[in-house]
């Protein structure tokens, strides 16, 4: 299920604006990738452009190369519905559907797409993804309920569900975490470690401790000034990226001496 991305030579436009350049990396199947820099260095329009979320922006564009196993997202024969399908998305604050149950914030993707769904399939479908989300046990009592009705950990968890319910290959997080209390924000990591021996993870966090927990490999971005495009400085193991970095500038944000 896990697919590989390969990012070459990407820049990544808002109509003449260059907000970020000249990234090329490897984000490895079955892995969590983090991405971490300062406030405003390209990491979360980075994020989007995998799923081609960027498009949505008016005058988003990129030139370069976005490749999952080989195939670049953005050829001219890609659909990017149908790459958006394949790479799920959870944003920074929990957005469950507010008039749609539980339930029905499950199955929301599946019927997006047109996906029809006998009864049996659809409740198999939601006990699957809720528990795959660690979220089945607190709710399977009132799958009735708003989604609304849920605490924001449980919400951002719900969101997670409707993500891996239409059956994506990788799941971008965009600081899942930082509209959370610690006790939601530990579960979410939790639910992270799980999910990642099924699916490719990039995360983007400004919590280095979480990054540090979370990750396997870490890119750290940063950018020269105000109106400069942000730049992957580097990126290795998440071990060497917070022990023995090769930039200092990366050894100083990890450290807390700026960003």
């Amino acid at each position: 299920m896990a697919q590989r991305i390969d990012i070459k030579d990407l820049n990544v436009y808002y109509g003449s604006f260059l907000a970020v350049a000249d990234v090329s990396m490897a984000i490895e199947p079955r892995s969590v990738t983090a991405f971490i820099g300062p406030s405003g260095c390209g990491k979360s329009t980075l994020l989007r452009t995998l799923n081609r979320m960027h498009e949505v922006v008016p005058g988003g564009r990129v030139e370069g190369t976005v490749a999952m196993d080989g195939v670049d997202l953005y050829g001219p024969d890609v659909d990017a519905v149908a790459v958006r399908r394949q790479i799920g998305m959870v944003f920074q604050r929990p957005n469950p559907f507010p008039t749609m149950s539980i339930a029905e914030n499950v199955l929301a993707g599946v019927r997006l797409n047109n996906r029809r769904i006998s009864k049996q399939d659809a409740a198999d479908l939601v006990e699957r993804s809720l528990q795959g989300a660690n979220l089945w046990n607190e709710v399977k009592d009132r799958l009735n309920r708003p989604g609304s009705s849920l605490s924001g950990g449980q919400q951002q968890r719900l969101c997670i569900a409707r993500a891996i319910a239409v059956k994506p290959q990788i799941l971008l997080m965009d600081e899942p975490a930082s509209a959370l209390d610690p006790i939601s924000t530990l579960a979410i990591e939790d639910l992270i470690a799980e999910l990642r021996s099924d699916y490719t993870i990039v995360i983007v966090t400004h919590n280095m401790q979480q990054a540090a927990r979370v990750s396997d490999r870490t890119a750290f971005f940063n950018i020269a000034g105000t109106g400069k495009p942000g730049r992957l400085i580097e990126m290795d193991d998440t071990r060497t990226i917070f022990s023995t970095p090769s930039v200092q500038a990366t050894e100083d944000y990890i450290s807390g001496r700026f960003g």
